[in-house]
Protein backbone atom coordinates (compact mmCIF):
# COMPACT_ATOMS: atom_id res chain seq x y z
CA UNK A 1 0.00 0.00 0.00
CA UNK A 2 1.35 3.39 -1.03
CA UNK A 3 0.04 6.54 0.62
CA UNK A 4 1.02 10.04 -0.44
CA UNK A 5 -0.26 13.22 1.15
CA UNK A 6 0.14 16.35 -0.98
CA UNK A 7 -0.05 19.75 0.64
CA UNK A 8 1.91 22.37 2.51
CA UNK A 9 3.19 21.72 6.04
CA UNK A 10 1.76 24.83 7.72
CA UNK A 11 -1.83 24.19 6.56
CA UNK A 12 -4.01 23.24 9.54
CA UNK A 13 -6.01 20.68 7.55
CA UNK A 14 -2.82 19.05 6.27
CA UNK A 15 -1.49 18.92 9.85
CA UNK A 16 -4.69 17.17 11.00
CA UNK A 17 -4.45 14.61 8.19
CA UNK A 18 -0.78 13.89 8.89
CA UNK A 19 -1.47 13.55 12.62
CA UNK A 20 -4.40 11.19 11.98
CA UNK A 21 -2.28 8.99 9.71
CA UNK A 22 0.57 8.87 12.24
CA UNK A 23 -1.75 8.10 15.15
CA UNK A 24 -3.31 5.23 13.17
CA UNK A 25 0.13 3.88 12.18
CA UNK A 26 -0.24 4.44 8.44
CA UNK A 27 3.15 5.02 6.83
CA UNK A 28 2.91 7.78 4.24
CA UNK A 29 5.01 10.05 2.12
CA UNK A 30 4.43 13.78 2.47
CA UNK A 31 4.86 15.84 -0.69
CA UNK A 32 5.21 19.56 0.01
CA UNK A 33 4.07 20.98 -3.30
CA UNK A 34 5.34 24.46 -2.51
CA UNK A 35 8.91 23.20 -2.02
CA UNK A 36 8.91 20.06 -4.17
CA UNK A 37 6.61 21.41 -6.86
CA UNK A 38 4.01 19.58 -8.90
CA UNK A 39 4.18 18.10 -12.35
CA UNK A 40 1.56 18.43 -15.01
CA UNK A 41 1.24 14.62 -14.99
CA UNK A 42 0.48 14.54 -11.26
CA UNK A 43 -2.27 17.17 -11.52
CA UNK A 44 -3.69 15.54 -14.68
CA UNK A 45 -3.80 12.21 -12.81
CA UNK A 46 -5.73 13.83 -9.95
CA UNK A 47 -8.23 15.17 -12.47
CA UNK A 48 -8.89 11.65 -13.76
CA UNK A 49 -10.25 10.80 -10.29
CA UNK A 50 -11.43 14.13 -8.87
CA UNK A 51 -13.30 17.00 -10.48
CA UNK A 52 -11.66 20.38 -10.86
CA UNK A 53 -14.47 21.82 -8.76
CA UNK A 54 -13.21 19.68 -5.86
CA UNK A 55 -9.51 20.39 -6.43
CA UNK A 56 -9.69 24.14 -7.00
CA UNK A 57 -10.42 25.88 -3.69
CA UNK A 58 -12.77 28.68 -4.67
CA UNK A 59 -13.11 29.80 -1.05
CA UNK A 60 -9.42 30.46 -0.37
CA UNK A 61 -7.52 33.72 -0.47
CA UNK A 62 -5.48 32.67 -3.52
CA UNK A 63 -8.66 32.22 -5.58
CA UNK A 64 -10.17 35.45 -4.31
CA UNK A 65 -7.00 37.34 -5.28
CA UNK A 66 -7.29 36.23 -8.92
CA UNK A 67 -8.74 38.64 -11.44
CA UNK A 68 -12.33 38.04 -12.52
CA UNK A 69 -11.03 37.28 -16.01
CA UNK A 70 -8.65 34.61 -14.67
CA UNK A 71 -11.42 33.04 -12.59
CA UNK A 72 -13.74 32.99 -15.59
CA UNK A 73 -11.06 31.31 -17.72
CA UNK A 74 -11.15 28.10 -15.64
CA UNK A 75 -13.68 26.36 -17.87
CA UNK A 76 -11.96 23.02 -18.53
CA UNK A 77 -9.36 20.67 -17.05
CA UNK A 78 -6.50 22.13 -19.10
CA UNK A 79 -7.16 25.61 -17.70
CA UNK A 80 -7.47 24.16 -14.19
CA UNK A 81 -4.13 22.33 -14.58
CA UNK A 82 -2.43 25.53 -15.72
CA UNK A 83 -3.87 27.43 -12.74
CA UNK A 84 -2.87 24.76 -10.19
CA UNK A 85 0.68 24.58 -11.55
CA UNK A 86 0.98 28.37 -11.60
CA UNK A 87 -0.61 28.85 -8.14
CA UNK A 88 -0.38 25.64 -6.06
CA UNK A 89 -1.99 27.49 -3.14
CA UNK A 90 -5.29 27.37 -5.03
CA UNK A 91 -5.42 23.57 -4.57
CA UNK A 92 -7.71 22.39 -1.79
CA UNK A 93 -5.59 20.52 0.73
CA UNK A 94 -4.58 17.90 1.44
CA UNK A 95 -4.78 15.67 -1.60
CA UNK A 96 -4.51 12.06 -0.42
CA UNK A 97 -3.56 9.30 -2.83
CA UNK A 98 -3.83 5.77 -1.45
CA UNK A 99 -3.20 3.22 -4.17
CA UNK A 100 -6.15 3.90 -6.52
CA UNK A 101 -8.16 6.06 -4.07
CA UNK A 102 -8.08 9.84 -4.20
CA UNK A 103 -9.47 12.23 -1.60
CA UNK A 104 -9.32 15.95 -0.91
CA UNK A 105 -9.58 17.65 2.45
CA UNK A 106 -9.70 15.89 5.78
CA UNK A 107 -12.26 14.65 8.25
CA UNK A 108 -11.96 11.81 10.74
CA UNK A 109 -15.00 10.08 9.21
CA UNK A 110 -13.60 10.41 5.69
CA UNK A 111 -10.25 8.86 6.66
CA UNK A 112 -11.95 6.12 8.73
CA UNK A 113 -13.84 5.15 5.55
CA UNK A 114 -10.74 5.23 3.35
CA UNK A 115 -8.66 3.17 5.77
CA UNK A 116 -11.27 0.71 7.06
CA UNK A 117 -10.46 -2.96 7.03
Amino acid sequence: MTITVYGIPNCDTVKKARTWLAEHQHAFEFHDFKKQGLTRDTVADWLKHLSRDVLVNRKGTTWRALSDERKASITDDEAAIALMLENPSVIKRPVLVKDDQYAVGFSDAQYQQIFKG
